[in-house]
């Protein structure tokens, strides 16, 4: 065999050698066991929210929206409004759009503007008729809606300051042939059905009617 072919191979057993001998002793010098018992430990705490958020959202509602509306300002609502308009017409006949006119929409009862198509989730929150738009669902729904109505098909992220829901929700109600009472100042809104005014001519009941959303 060529000499140099011996070197050759001799040198790489070497080395192969000197790497396993280095690598073991680095073991041994170096390992450490794991512990018996962690020293501490990360946990992620579940909070109320998330569990609220869960349930649709009910557990974590704001404040009623009474107080405000003592003071509210409805002029400054008309401007707010301006981002509904995309999706709502407020006029009294009103077409329905992406959502359903809302002249009259406090408290009518949720999911009833004849001819406007609601979501399942829409639906499913009116309870038949029984659940109205009181100040203080319009006011968790302006918020949050797709929280305070899971399902809905409402695209709108939501109004996060109070006080600009109060504006607004002041103007709505004066968008109405009889405009709803305001509440006390300290009262929450009912979720019952209310006998809504008559409309276009025909009795009043509580059943077909505008609302916010789809």
């Amino acid at each position: 065999m060529n000499p140099y072919v011996n070197m050759g191979v001799g040198a790489l057993l070497g080395t192969v050698f000197v790497l396993m001998t280095v690598s073991i002793a680095s073991e041994g010098i170096f390992h450490s066991e794991a512990p018996e018992k962690e020293g501490f430990a990360i946990v992620a705490e579940e909070t109320a929210g998330g569990e609220a958020d869960a349930a649709g959202g009910e557990e974590a509602k704001s404040e009623p929206i009474g107080p405000l509306l003592a003071k509210a300002d409805a002029a400054a609502g008309e401007a707010v409004f301006k981002k509904c308009a995309s999706c709502h017409t407020v006029d009294k006949g009103g077409a329905n759009k992406v959502g359903p006119n809302l002249w009259g929409v406090v408290n009518r009862p949720v999911a009833s503007h004849e001819g406007f198509s609601y979501s399942a989730g829409m639906r499913t929150f009116a309870e038949g008729g029984k659940v109205v738009w009181d100040y203080d669902h319009l006011s968790y729904f302006l918020e949050a809606p797709k929280k305070h109505v899971p399902g809905t098909a409402m695209g709108f992220a939501g109004l996060k300051k109070a006080d600009e829901r109060a504006n607004l929700i002041a103007w709505l109600r004066e968008q109405a042939d009889s405009p709803a009472p305001l509440p006390e100042p300290g009262a929450t809104g009912s979720t019952e059905a209310a006998p809504a005014p008559a409309e276009s001519g025909q009795a009043a009941a509580p059943a077909p009617a505008p609302a916010p959303a789809n």
